[in-house]
């Protein structure tokens, strides 16, 4: 127990994973989907979900929720990938924000393209997005495709999102993602929130340096 690193990282897949996992073996994972996924329409009070967490918490707890095993590895592996580097330069009070604002503003996002949808949006994905985001900006090394180095680290900032909103496209297919969302909006909603977060939040962890 030792060797485990005791990292926001760590304890936000342990978590993930542990949700994921009490949810299929209590056989309440359809229970879960939509009692604790985000669903624009119930946000927007279209509907209402009588034994579901308050619609406010929703862009969060929805984190918690994946589709199969499939979606759900898939994510931790790339936020564990990810995560560890950039919460080695943001921190650990960077890391959480990161991910707190990314699972908000991809739900935002996601709520602004389709208001009235009543399919429930789970997976952390969106929030692993603004990881993402920060992670492209921090150690991105960018091909020469112009002559302009600021212009180069963009391109190769842009590719990797639309690698990320394809592979997660993917994993929905792979997964069956059949009764809810896997949604390319809140994808670009957490990638602009990482994009947007990265240079304050580098600039608040070392503020005393």
């Amino acid at each position: 127990m030792d060797r485990i690193p005791r990292t926001a990282t760590v304890a936000i897949t342990a978590l993930t994973a542990l949700a994921w996992l009490l949810a299929g073996l209590s056989g309440m994972s359809d229970l879960a989907t939509v009692g604790l996924g985000f669903i624009p329409a119930r946000f927007s009070g279209l509907i209402t979900v009588p034994y579901g967490v308050p619609a406010f918490l929703t862009p969060l707890t929805s984190t918690l929720v994946h589709g199969g095993l499939v979606h759900l590895g898939f994510n931790l592996l790339v936020f564990v990938w990810c995560g560890t580097q950039v919460e080695r330069v943001l921190g650990r009070t960077g890391l959480i924000v990161l991910y707190l604002v990314g699972a908000y503003s991809s739900a935002l996002l996601q709520w602004l393209s389709s208001p009235a949808s009543i399919v429930p949006m789970v997976g952390a994905s969106g929030a692993i997005s603004a990881v993402i985001g920060a992670f492209a900006l921090s150690f991105g090394r960018p091909k020469p495709f112009t002559n302009h180095l600021r212009v180069n680290r963009w391109i190769n900032v842009v590719w990797l999102m639309i690698a990320w909103v394809v592979l997660q496209v993917m994993m929905g297919w792979l997964a069956g993602g059949q009764g809810y969302l896997l949604a390319t909006p809140a994808h670009i909603g957490g990638f602009a929130a990482g994009l947007l977060l990265q240079r304050p939040l580098l600039l608040f962890h070392y503020r005393k340096a």
